[in-house]
């Protein structure tokens, strides 16, 4: 897993890059990207597409100066965090953590 910031110059716009890699995704045909930055919205998902080497990728744009709680779901099952996230927090619910993004 990992996660590339690319700040742009001539907006306060962050491209985000999520990669999830073929060891972590196990077998799942399906990866998808949930967080505040779309409401949780299962309905409404980041779908992240598959890379022939097996790993999934997407990329959004997201504005600066903000944190956004985020996670993987597998197959709509299996909710994973991002060991390359920024930090950890209690998403509340639980007792489970979400990944954090800092930008």
């Amino acid at each position: 897993m990992s996660l590339k910031k690319q700040f742009l110059k001539s907006k306060p716009v962050c491209k985000v890059t999520f990669l999830m890699d073929k060891e972590t995704v196990n077998g799942a045909s399906k990866v998808e990207l949930l967080g505040e930055f779309n409401n949780w919205n299962t309905a409404e998902p980041v779908s992240m597409k598959k890379l022939k080497n097996g790993s999934f990728k997407a990329i959004i744009d997201l504005p600066t100066e903000n944190e956004y709680q985020f996670k993987y779901l597998l197959d709509g099952e299996k909710w994973v965090n991002d060991e390359s996230a920024d930090k950890y927090v209690n998403n509340g619910i639980d007792a489970e953590e979400n990944s954090v993004l800092a930008l």
